[in-house]
């Protein structure tokens, strides 16, 4: 899956990209949230293919799971020390 989502700092400056093409996947996944569907997205570009998006898709999704939140205005407490 991963095999199709290329980083190069010549291409797009280094953007997680569809297979080395000037194909972001930020692109890709900003179409799918705005309600673009996989039929429209391969007819607007002819050289992806399904399995692009869904690793456009699953590279988000994977990205999303490592990054840890929190959530804006909440306090959190040092163990160690007790402060704020």
């Amino acid at each position: 899956m991963f095999d199709r989502i290329t980083f190069d700092v010549k291409i797009m400056g280094g953007r997680a990209c569809i297979r080395g093409m000037r194909i972001p996947v930020s692109l890709i996944v900003g179409q799918m949230a705005h309600g673009a569907s996989f039929e429209e997205i391969l007819e607007g570009y002819p050289d992806l293919e399904r399995e692009d998006i869904q690793a456009a898709l699953e590279t988000v999704e994977d990205t999303r799971c490592r990054v840890r939140h929190f959530p804006i205005g909440v306090e959190t407490r040092d163990e160690r020390s007790g402060e704020i």
